[in-house]
């Protein structure tokens, strides 16, 4: 399909022979005499009818100048030339100003006008690419689901995003805080700006500094150049801080007056560096807790709980667990290239029964070994992991049944503690609050029943 190019001019004489430059070229064109019948037009047709425009700046009525106003609200990516038989140095700079593509004199010059046009049309083409690829990167990091939880999740996005307030996010690990942070940025204003995240839990101590605000040439043993930090690298766009309860209180001390200031010195710098930078945290501790344990400044918390979300974990969203297993299975179906696999219907009502410990991470998991593990179409019961199948009820059944009241009673205490355990993801601190327990108390108990723990338990 050959572009097709809109020319606005009240000379007769420029329609005619700008149109027969553009034919040459087998390009499409369609002229009017006037702003206003341009407008016509347009709104007749749509606003992606025309890949570009050639615009008179002098017209009756309707200047140029306006039209071209008129144009950037109808449709922004479409490039519009403006044409000028008394062009100067600040008609131009005022037309590209208000959005122009280009500015070029009367009596216009063959060569200058296709080599105009060709940048503006290519220019097009790219934005229209990034556009697609945004809309792609969207769609990849789309929150699934429908339960009243995540709906709310979903409507607190929609109102942070467009803000320039910073947000918080809290959430266990798996639940999907990276997730909300990208969708944050992809509906803000921000969006064709950089996303840059920092996981503060993996990087050592004595390397997050570097990480944030980089280092010049010489700043130490190693730095053999400049190395932009992260941000640096996130400046007019977002910076997301993932895990940021585990930043020692010295770097939390620098990051706070970094953000106050919004701006720094790279380390080994004299020179400050401004930057615009819009900020979402997450973290999977209660900050509150760490504030009073001493682990967390409080002037830092305020200063970046601006938009609390929080993220619920999937076993308080089990009505979502089907949806986001439709959603693996065709995913992974499609990236591994296999046939199209079907779950049934038993081996559904344990994926929901179970408490998932690792959230939508540990799901997402599971589904992408079962879609390379079964040969079979159908993924039955047999084919889901024990540990999963494996529900409370099954258990029990399983088991022998005590033969006494006090082997029944730990019995249900030993299979209490360790869905408690699961439920908290193996955090001993977290769980003996929960069940109003001292930690102690509850060592003695998993001791003494013999409960498995993991070793990565806390």
């Amino acid at each position: 399909m050959f572009e097709k190019i809109l020319i606005v001019d009240d000379e007769t004489s420029i329609l005619t022979s700008l149109t027969g430059i553009l034919e040459d070229e087998k390009y499409q064109i369609q002229t009017v005499n006037s702003a206003m019948k341009a407008i016509e037009l347009l709104e007749e047709k749509g606003p992606t009818e025309f890949h570009a425009a050639f615009v008179d700046i002098w017209m009756p009525e309707m200047d140029g100048l306006q039209l071209l106003e008129w144009m950037q609200q109808y449709n922004p990516m479409m490039p519009v030339i403006i044409m000028s038989g008394h062009g100067n140095i600040e008609t131009a700079v005022k037309a590209t100003k208000k959005g122009a593509y280009d500015f070029i004199e009367k009596p216009l010059s063959l060569d200058n006008v296709l080599i105009v046009l060709q940048h503006a049309l290519k220019e097009l083409a790219l934005k229209k690419e990034n556009e697609e690829l945004r809309k792609k990167n969207q769609q990849t990091y789309e929150i699934i689901g429908n339960s009243p939880e995540i709906k709310a999740v979903m409507d607190q996005i929609g109102i942070a995003a467009p803000s320039e307030g910073w947000v918080f996010i809290c959430g266990e690990n798996g639940t999907g805080k990276e997730l909300v942070a990208k969708q944050i940025h992809f509906q803000s204003q921000r969006q064709a700006k950089p996303f840059i995240e920092l996981n503060c839990a993996a990087i050592p101590e004595d390397l997050i500094e570097s990480e944030l605000f980089g280092y010049e040439k010489g700043a130490f043993n190693g730095a053999t150049q400049r190395k932009v930090g992260k941000f640096d690298q996130a400046n007019g766009g977002t910076l997301f801080l993932d895990e940021i309860a585990d930043m020692s209180l010295k770097t939390q001390a620098k990051i706070l007056r970094v953000l106050q200031e919004q701006r720094f010195e790279r380390i080994g710098g004299t020179e400050m560096i401004e930057v615009d930078v819009r900020i979402i945290t997450a973290s999977n501790k209660n900050l509150q807790e760490e504030i009073q344990a001493g682990n967390f400044r409080e002037d830092l918390y305020y200063r970046l709980n601006v938009i609390p979300i929080d993220l619920p974990p999937l076993r308080e969203r089990k009505e979502d667990i089907p949806i986001l297993v439709e959603f693996f299975l065709q995913h992974f179906c499609q990236s591994e290239q296999r046939k199209r696999k079907k779950i049934g219907k038993d081996s559904m009502e344990s994926l929901i029964a179970y408490h998932w410990p690792g959230n939508i991470r540990e799901l997402k998991n599971i589904v992408e070994r079962m879609v390379i593990m079964v040969k079979e179409t159908e993924i039955t019961l047999a084919h889901v992991p024990p540990v999963i199948r494996m529900s409370n009820s099954e258990m029990i059944q399983m088991n022998n049944i005590p033969t006494s009241f006090e082997e029944a009673c730990q019995a249900f205490e030993k299979q209490f503690l360790e869905s408690m355990l699961r439920k908290n993801s193996w955090n001993l601190d977290r769980t003996a609050k929960v069940i109003q327990l001292d930690r102690s108390q509850l060592h003695e108990r998993i001791k003494s029943l013999r409960v498995v723990v993991p070793d990565t338990a806390e």
